[in-house]
């Protein structure tokens, strides 16, 4: 190749963004875990260990989910998981919420849990880091006079052993498919390191077969597309690691492995 040819490559090629806010549209950077589970199964439920093992440190919005597509018929999706969101009691809230096939937002019952700031799908509820917290999605019996399908999203705290119902949303959708844990940060590139590990993933078909989950797929937000590119996912002796403000070892689309044993 051309010197002059690598210069263009160069200059057209995107640069790396370790500092400043995500340009995205949304104003977050974005970082996924792709669950490979069975083929061509549909799937009635999928559920996560969720542990935040370094918190952050700065008062803005942070999201960490499981999420998964409905189908049959297909379309929309929704995500479960807890957030560190000033707007909620002493910073800490869950969400369960989620999309019809046209944008419009999932309705669902209504949850016992309190909302400071009234939002349906976010809730306060108290989590600290360093304790684990199991987020079930799970395809309630139950049906609405429409026919849709309920979905209840549940977290359960491990440590003290409370289950905390969020509530159902109400999807045309009778399974699920494509199960993913991402995690969405408002902060800045280079504010300080946080992370986050998931294990124990498991997902139930339409059998009733119960599938442990031991590879996931990463997968980050494009720097052209406003994410940072400091962010990365790897695995130790526990589960899946993701986190913030690091040098990024494990490339798109690297598939991480358990550890035998784990």
């Amino acid at each position: 190749m051309t010197g002059w040819l690598r210069r263009i490559r160069a200059m057209a090629a995107p640069q790396a963004r370790t500092s400043g806010f995500p340009t995205s549209g949304n104003g977050a950077s974005s970082f996924h875990l792709w669950w490979s589970v069975p083929y061509g199964r549909l799937l009635s439920a999928a559920a996560v260990t969720l542990e935040v093992v370094e918190p952050p440190v700065v008062d803005r919005l942070v999201f960490w989910a499981l999420q998964v597509s409905f189908v049959k018929p297909g379309g929309g999706g929704a995500h479960l998981g807890l957030q560190w969101n000033r707007r909620h009691p002493g910073g800490t809230a869950v969400n369960w919420g989620g999309y019809a096939p046209d944008g419009s937002l999932l309705s669902g019952s209504d949850s016992l849990l309190p909302s400071t700031p009234d939002d349906p799908n976010t809730r306060d509820l108290s989590w600290w880091p360093r304790r684990p917290y199991r987020l079930s999605i799970v395809r309630a019996d139950e049906q609405t006079a429409g026919g849709l399908f309920g979905w209840r999203g549940t977290v359960t705290d491990l440590e003290a052993g409370t289950e905390h119902v969020v509530r159902a949303l109400w999807s045309p959708g009778e399974f699920l498919r494509g199960p993913v844990t991402w995690v969405e940060s408002f902060q800045r590139c280079d504010d300080p390191s946080f992370a986050v590990r998931w294990s124990d993933a498991v997902v139930v078909d339409d059998r009733g077969e119960r599938h442990r989950v031991d590879t996931m797929s990463a997968d980050y937000q494009r720097v052209e597309a406003g994410g940072c590119s400091n962010t990365d996912a790897s695995v130790d002796a526990r589960g899946w690691v993701q986190r913030t403000n690091v040098e990024r070892v494990n490339a798109p689309g690297s598939r991480l492995m358990l550890p035998r044993g784990v």
